[in-house]
């Protein structure tokens, strides 16, 4: 088998992880958006603030400290203790619980029924103060994540692949749990929204808020859990890439690697988010593989909203979102 050939199989395998991890990063915005029909531009601001809590917490950080410190005179940093992996986590996604709660009651409760662009407003103000809040709390320093997560090159893989090829396969062990982590919760987030009395709540809210509210579906609760559920997917994304890269303010950004995926697969639908995902991943992948060579590369950095850009201009609504008509 050529080279070349057997290159690109790395490179697609390779692709098929960073889609799913895009795929993930994307449905925090599709629950939002079915749910509220708000797109929330923090959602890449929520893994960022996310992440460094749940740093902070396992490492026993004290919240705030540079401004009580500033303020008091004082050199507090630490509480003195470590928090394991999974009490951090935890108590980090009960932080992000208590985030949704207070977004909708002293953001979008006094914005019902307001139009979308006012919404969409909100939602970057809110990532602009999370940012800021995150700052304050945690600091601005690059902070390294580990809950326990292998990494380096799979053994396994580099030996099978080498006895059938000849060339072993560069696997990351992070990027196969990270994968098969994304893939699980990205199933079971399907099967809530489909299959759950409050996933079809969810889906009732969006299709009709007044005709939700009419059969007794509270609002703000389905607002709070979907909210609720982002911050969740935020918290599993900022985990993935903050192990991968160091927790810094530039994680924040990954938001913006999900907007081709959304363009492709559509801001209404689930499956949709997971398709573009994988193939944004794999399409940048192995552009950048095939092209970026001819180009002088970096491709990686635009193909994918050139993709999304070729969508808007023949099928606005993506692969599966929904084409809306408006009569006038």
């Amino acid at each position: 088998m050529p080279e070349q050939v057997i290159w690109g199989m790395e490179v697609f395998l390779n692709g098929l992880m960073a889609g799913v991890l895009y795929a993930l990063v994307a449905l925090g915005f599709v629950l939002i958006f079915k749910a509220s029909g708000i797109f929330n531009y923090s959602q890449g601001v929520m893994a960022l603030f996310a992440a460094l809590t749940l740093v902070g917490i396992m490492e026993g950080q004290v919240p705030f400290s540079h401004l009580i410190n500033a303020t008091f005179g004082t050199e507090i940093h630490h509480f003195g203790w470590h928090v394991p992996a999974l009490l951090a986590i935890l108590l980090t996604m009960a932080v992000m619980v208590l985030l949704a709660w207070l977004v909708n009651k002293l953001v979008f409760q006094h914005l019902v029924n307001q139009e979308p662009i006012i919404l969409f407003m909100a939602t970057i103000g809110l990532a602009y103060f999370l940012e800021g809040m995150g700052d304050m709390m945690w600091g601005s320093d690059i902070k390294t994540l580990d809950v326990g997560l292998p990494q380096g090159i799979n053994p396994m893989i580099d030996e099978v692949t080498y006895g059938i090829f000849g060339y072993g396969f560069f696997i990351d062990n992070l990027d196969l749990w990270a994968t098969g982590i994304a893939a699980v919760l990205v199933v079971a987030l399907v099967v809530f929204a489909q299959y759950t009395k409050q996933g079809r709540a969810m889906r009732a809210v969006a299709d009709d808020h007044q005709a939700a509210l009419s059969v007794g579906i509270s609002l703000n609760f389905i607002w709070v859990m979907v909210w609720s559920l982002a911050g969740f997917v935020a918290l599993v994304a900022g985990i993935m890439w903050g192990t991968k890269s160091g927790v810094q303010f530039s994680l924040s950004l990954i938001a913006l690697k999900a907007l081709p995926v959304l363009m492709l697969g559509g801001f209404t639908s689930i499956p949709g988010a997971i398709v573009g995902g994988l193939i944004i991943g794999v399409g940048e992948k192995l552009f950048e593989f095939i092209v970026g060579p001819l180009v002088g590369g970096a491709t990686e950095n635009w193909f994918a909203y050139v993709l999304a850009l070729v969508f808007l201009v023949f099928r606005p609504q993506g692969l599966f979102g929904e084409k809306i008509i408006e009569r006038v």
